[in-house]
């Protein structure tokens, strides 16, 4: 590591590139190197906001930049596993992958086997744990206050027309997207697990029913837990004509919470201290510059990545936390494929989310000299 703030870059200029140079602006101890994307000119509109270098080409952007530390990889869902293993031997770079870090486990064991060798970290990102709502509950939860968790309850009712998938090649497929529940539902999914405990059975249907996508945009399912909990999954981006709800509930032996608004920002429901609602719910409608849907998460996960190296905090998200809910996301997946309920703990995978697709991968891929 260098001496003083870590460096970070940003492989990848969407639209939640702006929302991690603005994070990363307000941490002690870290700090922007530069941006890079294949198009030029979506990485200078963040490169000039932020005051850093803006690159075509990521490899030239390592032999600009030496001192960079740490590659936030937040390229399409289906390349995340070429580029981080790129950066983590090619160029020997810690890596931040954003959701849904991997789009099969396989590959998350792959890339964890490459940063040990490299002696190198990688830091999935579930900014939504770090919600004041999210929180509290987890706070419930660990404590006993709420008691043992009965039904845990997922709807996500939201809207993506068909100009949404129209955006960009890689949307609406499984090669490089996934549909509902893995772009927009990813987060649910992995609170499902952090704050119900493991899940050890599923059993979906998928539809699509509102877009002309390869994907699915409707899934239904049922749940069982380790004991006696089961739970119910409703998440759409069929719904008309604009986002509704997306909530999770947790009903439990002391008391029932739920978590809403527009990214789980709200505590809606308390029933073991009706005043803790206010205390915990945020606006992240008025967050000035940030896209509503990320939240504040970001800003305390570059918090928890310079406390690792800081102070060796360990990362809030372990290999085997991150490994659980790729496994539980596939097990939906597998579901539908199979028709019937599906045991979690597999390492069998879908046989259609994450599958290779070189024509769109190529879109996507910086090109060797």
């Amino acid at each position: 590591m260098t001496a003083g703030p870590l460096s970070v870059a940003l492989i990848g200029c969407g639209r939640i590139a702006g929302h991690h140079c603005r994070s990363i602006a307000e941490v002690d101890g870290v700090e922007l190197a530069a941006v890079c994307d294949l198009e030029l000119e979506k990485a200078d509109a963040y490169a000039k906001e932020s005051g850093v270098a803006a690159y075509a080409n990521y490899r030239e952007m390592f032999t600009q930049h030496p001192e960079i530390d740490i590659a936030a990889v937040i390229t399409p869902s289906g390349m995340h596993f070429e580029h981080g293993m790129e950066m983590l031997k090619g160029f020997g770079k810690h890596v931040i992958m954003e959701k849904p870090a991997f789009l099969r486990p396989e590959q998350l064991l792959d890339a964890y086997a490459a940063a040990d060798e490299a002696g190198r970290q990688i830091f999935p990102v579930f900014q939504n744990r770090h919600n004041k709502a999210v929180r509290r509950v987890k706070q419930a939860l660990d404590g006993g206050e709420l008691g043992r968790v009965r039904i845990v309850s997922v709807r996500v009712r939201w809207c993506r027309p068909q100009r949404y998938y129209d955006m960009a090649p890689w949307r609406g497929t499984f090669s490089h997207d996934g549909g509902a529940l893995t772009n927009q539902s990813i987060h649910h999914v992995d609170l499902i697990r952090y704050l119900g405990g493991e899940v050890t059975g599923v059993n979906a249907s998928m539809r699509t029913l509102g877009a002309d996508i390869e994907v699915e945009d409707t899934v239904v399912a049922t749940l069982t837990f380790e004991g006696d909990a089961v739970g119910i999954v409703e998440a759409t981006t069929a719904a008309r004509p604009d986002d509704f709800e997306a909530s999770i509930s947790i009903v439990a032996s002391k008391g029932l919470a739920q978590i809403g608004g527009i990214a789980v920002n709200e505590l809606q429901v308390f029933t073991p201290d009706p005043d803790a609602c206010a205390q915990n719910s945020e606006d992240f409608q008025g967050i000035k510059g940030h896209g509503a849907v990320y939240g504040f998460g970001h800003t305390e996960m570059y918090r928890d990545i310079v406390a690792f190296f800081r102070d060796s905090t360990p990362y809030p998200v372990s290999r085997e936390d991150c490994l659980g809910t790729l496994r539980l996301l596939h097990a939906f997946y597998r579901s539908d494929e199979a028709g019937g309920w599906v045991d979690v703990d597999s390492e069998d995978e879908s046989d259609r989310l994450g599958r290779a697709d070189d024509a769109i991968s190529d879109l996507y891929r910086t090109p060797h000299p």
